[in-house]
């Protein structure tokens, strides 16, 4: 499960060391957050535990790794470029914002104290009402099959019904038919197909707009 779904939008980077640990630490606008806090505890199916916490400052060069490898990788993902350090601690700040302002709700799978994989849900571009989230979720080569993707999946969707949502959606590739599997087997249903949506090593491809409803 590889597809990447979410906007990282990456502009010159104005990160000052150490301003986002402190501002996690904050009780920003009257909201405590809770970085790192677990959620969930549970084995992959090769026996490893798995973690499934909220995300923490100290995940940066986790994460710039793991976007990274999916480059490398050349992944089904929007991305297809390199980032370095700062553009991720950018990223980073940008997600803070979001989270202070109950848009954004994100979710990390860690293995051997690393996290593995990234997946969260945002409110959906122009839903005023905030009834309809997106998903996006990546998860390391080596880390997939596992159970960890279905896993991740349930606990976000536990979430966004605490959140209030109503439904959410997910827009994968119509190439990745290991995401399209695993997302039909935990309720997701085709919307529709977005004829030759995205543009990929020489070929258009298509884009499946999948949906849950919530509750």
């Amino acid at each position: 499960m590889i597809w990447y779904s979410r906007n990282r939008v990456y502009g010159q980077s104005n990160y000052i060391p150490g301003a986002f640990d402190i501002l996690l630490e904050s009780n920003i606008g009257g909201v405590q957050l809770e970085k790192g806090k677990i959620l969930k505890n549970f084995n992959a199916k090769d026996g490893r535990s798995v973690i499934l916490r909220t995300l923490r400052w100290e995940d940066l060069d986790d994460f710039l790794k793991l976007i990274n490898s999916l480059v490398e990788e050349k992944a089904q993902i929007l991305i297809t470029q390199k980032f370095t350090r700062e553009a991720e601690a950018e990223w980073l700040r940008k997600v803070l914002a979001r989270l202070e302002r109950d848009e954004q709700f994100f979710l990390v799978a860690e293995v051997d104290k690393k996290a593995i994989a990234l997946s969260d849900f945002q409110i959906k571009d122009g839903d005023k009402e905030q009834l309809v989230g997106e998903i996006g979720i990546i998860v390391r080569n080596g880390y997939r099959d596992l159970g960890i993707g279905t896993e991740i999946l349930k606990t976000l969707l536990e979430e966004a019904a605490f959140f209030g949502l109503k439904a959410v959606t997910l827009r994968p590739s119509a190439t990745n038919e290991r995401a399209i599997h695993i997302y039909k087997k935990v309720g997701f249903v085709v919307s529709c197909i977005i004829p030759q949506k995205h543009f990929r090593e020489g070929r258009f491809i298509d884009e499946v707009v999948m949906t849950k409803l919530i509750g």
